[in-house]
């Protein structure tokens, strides 16, 4: 059973009255041009708008509205009819200030908590779940990041898989299994990886975390008291550096790339799509996604290249930290989308997400 789980907290760029300049006849119009761009994906004309708008305004005047308002940047004309799209300028001040978020339904309430309370699964497994549900729920490719664990360890085993790379099989104290393929020299023998293992596993008497292991194998290398050769060297720290600082060995879970096609016309260059997922399995990637997850206490979203994570336009990330008990981070959670996503209610999705998996990886 999940413990009951506070109000949903607001994104750290929450609404607050008409953005700056906007007076309340363009704010209204602003918003529902955007409202229908997520809805529809289609360039918003003055007549649709006459029809949906809350105040009274007749066609022309709409258009006026219009035309200063992709004077000021913040839409734009696709082609040679009157319809209009926001820009990313137009989007985020629409995430800014007139978005309304709120909070999570019963339904996904439900979903979530449904989801991630199952009993009997790794926690590789509840993350896959968790990736799959916020992919459901957002109709977008969502991504959870979370650290491997630092705790004890008992046993560590190198396996050769060829190809310059091995299988580093990592037993925790607790019963725990975590598999991991390495990088290691060409041609490495097998007794090389033997003993690596060994050496390794004599420095684990009493259980060692894995932060204490490398300090001690530092130590060896350092002060050249150890028997490793060179090659055997390098499988140890290779082995160890997978479990490391500075964002290595950290498990990022990704599911509904598909949906990413899902608004293909909207999307110029099908490149900017593969370069994405490219970047995701970067360490740098995930080290920056936690960087920004950490920056706020809230939801974090950014639109187009404003995160600086994928430099693509089209592309928004809705990014939360997920936070412990005693409020530190142990992982993030996020979407990725179109930037007609629908902020309103994928917002609200995210945090509550984020603070399930915060308690289950406390």
């Amino acid at each position: 059973m999940l413990p009951a789980m506070d109000q949903p907290a607001r994104p750290s760029r929450a609404p607050s009255g008409l953005p700056p300049g906007l007076d309340p006849r363009a704010a209204a119009v602003l918003r529902e041009v955007v409202e229908l761009f997520v809805e529809t994906g289609e360039p918003v004309g003055s007549r649709t708008l006459s029809r949906r708008l809350p105040i009274s305004l007749s066609p022309a005047t709409i258009r006026n509205v219009m035309a200063d308002l992709t004077e000021a940047g913040l839409l734009f004309s696709p082609h040679t009819s009157a319809g209009r799209l926001p820009t990313e300028r137009g989007l985020r001040l629409f995430v800014d200030g007139l978005v309304q978020f709120g909070d999570i339904s019963a339904e996904d309430r439900e979903a979530i908590g449904g989801t991630l309370a199952a009993s009997g699964r790794s926690l590789e497994d509840t993350l896959a779940e968790a990736s799959a549900m916020l992919s459901g729920l957002s109709a977008a490719a969502s991504l959870v990041l979370a650290p491997k664990s630092e705790g004890a360890i008992r046993h560590i085993e190198f396996v050769p898989l060829g190809s310059g790379r091995a299988l580093v099989v990592l037993v925790g104290a607790d019963g725990t299994v975590e598999n991991r393929v390495i990088e290691i020299p060409p041609g490495v023998p097998p007794s090389t990886l033997v003993e690596a293992g060994n050496y390794l596993n004599a420095r684990l008497a009493g259980r060692r975390p894995l932060a204490d292991l490398r300090r001690l194998v530092a130590e060896d290398v350092a002060a050249d008291r150890t028997a490793l050769d060179q090659l055997t060297q390098q499988v140890v720290e290779a082995g160890l550096a997978t479990w490391s600082g500075e964002g290595r060995g950290a498990s990022l879970i990704i599911r509904g790339q598909a949906r990413l096609f899902d608004d293909i016309h909207e999307i110029e260059r099908l490149a900017a799509i593969r370069q994405l997922f490219e970047r995701l399995e970067m360490q740098e990637t995930m080290l920056r996604l936690l960087e920004m997850a950490e920056s706020s206490d809230g939801v974090r979203i950014f639109i187009g290249a404003e995160s600086g994570l994928f430099g693509a336009s089209g592309i928004s990330t809705v990014v939360a930290p997920a936070r412990n008990g005693e409020g530190r981070i142990v992982g993030a959670i996020g979407v990725i989308g179109p930037t007609r996503i629908n902020y309103g209610r994928i917002v609200p999705v995210v945090d509550y997400t984020a603070r399930v998996i915060g308690r289950l990886l406390g």
